[in-house]
């Protein structure tokens, strides 16, 4: 009787545990929402591509829901597309010298040149594979929004690779881990913080370029997918202030939604991958992740997938290495000069043929004396952009370090920083355009905040992300040796955040000779301020669909982006690489 009893309480046991849970009723509406949601939109982008002519943009406050939607699982998809690229593309970058003596040149010119210099191209291409469908617009939507995203997720994910502390790359070589499990178990994790940091920054980043993607014009017919950026495109054409509000309410909806369903859960998950030898004393935190973790029947849905992960990154896989497939000069292995030259060559005989056919092309509609004073605009813009980097550093360092280091108050400040920094610039244009004009303002000087205002958050959201990495035994060890003031600064603090504010630096001059096309020539209604330089010069072009010059401006652009890179941060790249490991 009493092994009958056991077995029978240990089979009710066993069907009990398999029972959901108070809080699995209250995931599982959250879980349902997201899959509806996620199901509506894929079934809209297979509708005939006609029923975007017979729908046309209301500003009607009701349809923002459904446009909020729409342009949510955009950016959400862009986003999934710009993970894949930063993990093959910045794996291959940091992985192979010679492969990154190429690929970061590229990214340095890619998230420099205007999204909307090439868009008409890639929008073509797009709406050539699904001609009748609305998929095509879409893709070519995701796209632009995807420009916006993957280059500083890139780039911090790169920054990452190279400075993984030389203790524990060795402990997995002594462990004969093969590359395929290295990338998983260490540098992935390692790289953790940052990038997912650097995942709200282009998010938010993203709202930016909405307007434009969701606004796609080719030849002379123009697509407008319904969702925020068109309904926003839409309100400052017909100059209504009211339709601009809703836009801002919805926004903030918005970003207050994905911050708490999908970041804030990420920040509190990845703070297991700090690397540190204390434990964290304040430890970020979920209501959703702690809502996942106590519930019965999805936490046990969810262990055979996590089960499935962890034994798929354990796999043995043997890759093939770099030099196998033609990108030898790996950083452990001795370089081969024989390579190198051959390497060389083919780079120099490449570049030049694209430098051939740009000139070909250019000097059908442009003089040298054009090219001089393109050059000197662009100098004019260089100026700008040093200039306002500099004075964003001074700012938001400082603030950066305060918030990252107290988790608590970082999750009270995320949600704001990412409003401010998805706040798009042209909402601002009209008070830009009528303080200048009123008060008889140099443009030169006022347009120039508007170049920063959307870029400057880079540096902030990196230096939060390397606060929030700085090992706690660290911070433990400054307060024990009475390590204050200037010397905390200079000792303790900036060593550790300057590989990530290298890379947010980076990416916010990047993003601001970018946003250059837009900040130097401003227009509210009849009313345009113009100032002088590079982005206004290539603003004024497009309008007026001058490509030779088009051309050139956007040649002299990534030229001068890439001499600054490389006479300025890619030193500083390699003096955090070098010295300033946590090892």
């Amino acid at each position: 009787m009493d092994f009958s009893f056991n077995l029978n309480r240990t089979a009710n046991a066993s069907a009990w545990r398999v029972l959901p849970n108070r809080w699995d009723f209250v995931a599982f509406p959250l879980i349902i929402c997201a899959l509806a949601m996620a199901t509506v939109g894929f079934h809209q982008t297979l509708a005939p591509i006609s029923t975007l002519k017979t729908q046309a943009i209301s500003l009607d406050p009701s349809n923002l829901p459904e446009y909020a939607m729409r342009t949510t699982l955009r950016m959400l998809a862009a986003m999934v597309a710009s993970l894949v690229f930063t993990l093959v593309y910045g794996t291959l970058a940091a992985k192979s010298r010679r492969a990154g003596q190429v690929l970061v040149p590229i990214l340095d010119i890619l998230q420099s040149v205007p999204v909307l210099g090439y868009i008409s191209f890639t929008v073509t291409f797009f709406i050539a594979l699904f001609p009748s469908r609305v998929l095509g617009a879409e893709l070519a939507a995701i796209f632009a929004i995807f420009t916006s995203q993957a280059w500083n997720m890139t780039f911090s994910f790169y920054q990452s690779l190279r400075t993984v502390p030389r203790d524990l790359d060795e402990v997995s070589r002594g462990f004969h881990l093969t590359a395929w499990q290295r990338f998983w178990k260490l540098e992935v994790p390692f790289s953790m913080p940052g990038l997912i940091w650097n995942m709200m920054m282009s998010m938010s980043g993203g709202w930016f370029f909405v307007v434009a993607s969701e606004a796609i014009t080719v030849g002379n017919n123009t697509i407008t997918l319904p969702g925020i950026g068109a309904y926003l495109a839409q309100a400052i054409s017909d100059k209504n202030l009211a339709a601009i509000g809703w836009v801002i309410l919805t926004m903030t909806v918005v970003i207050l939604a994905y911050d708490q369903f999908l970041f804030r859960p990420l920040v509190a998950w990845a703070d297991k991958f700090r690397m540190e030898n204390t434990s964290s004393g304040d430890a970020p935190e979920s209501w959703l992740l702690d809502l996942i973790r106590r519930t019965r029947l999805i936490h046990r849905l969810l262990v055979p997938v996590g089960w499935l992960f962890a034994r798929a990154a354990r796999i043995p896989l043997q890759l093939p290495t770099l030099q196998q497939v033609g990108f030898a000069g790996e950083p452990n292995r001795k370089p081969s000069k024989i390579g190198d030259i051959v390497w060389s060559a083919i780079v120099i005989v490449v570049t030049l043929y694209v430098v051939f056919r740009v000139v070909s092309y250019v000097r059908t509609g442009v003089t040298m004396g054009e090219v001089g004073h393109v050059f000197v605009l662009g100098l004019i813009t260089l100026l700008r952009v040093i200039v306002l980097i500099a004075i964003a550093s001074v700012v938001w360092v400082p603030v950066g370090v305060l918030i990252g280091l107290r988790p608590a108050l970082a999750e009270k400040v995320q949600p704001l920083a990412q409003f401010l920094a998805a706040f798009p610039a042209n909402l601002l244009f009209p008070v830009f355009v009528i303080v200048i004009v009123k008060f008889n303002l140099n443009a030169d000087v006022w347009l120039s905040p508007l170049i920063v205002l959307g870029t400057q958050w880079y540096i902030l959201f990196n230096v939060i992300a390397g606060a929030s990495a700085y090992p706690n035994d660290y911070k433990e060890a400054s307060a024990n040796f009475r390590i204050r003031g200037w010397q905390w600064w200079k000792q303790a603090m900036l060593p550790g955040i300057f590989p990530y504010y290298v890379t947010g630096a980076i990416t916010a001059s990047g993003g601001a000779w970018n946003a250059s096309i837009v900040a130097e020539a401003v227009q509210w209604g009849n009313t345009k301020v113009v100032a002088h330089g590079l982005g206004a010069y290539i603003a004024q072009t497009t309008a007026d669909g001058d490509y030779p010059k088009i051309i050139l401006g956007i040649a002299v652009m990534s030229l001068l982006v890439t001499l600054f890179n490389r006479l300025l941060w890619r030193p500083m790249y390699a003096y955090a690489e070098s010295k300033l490991r946590l090892d």
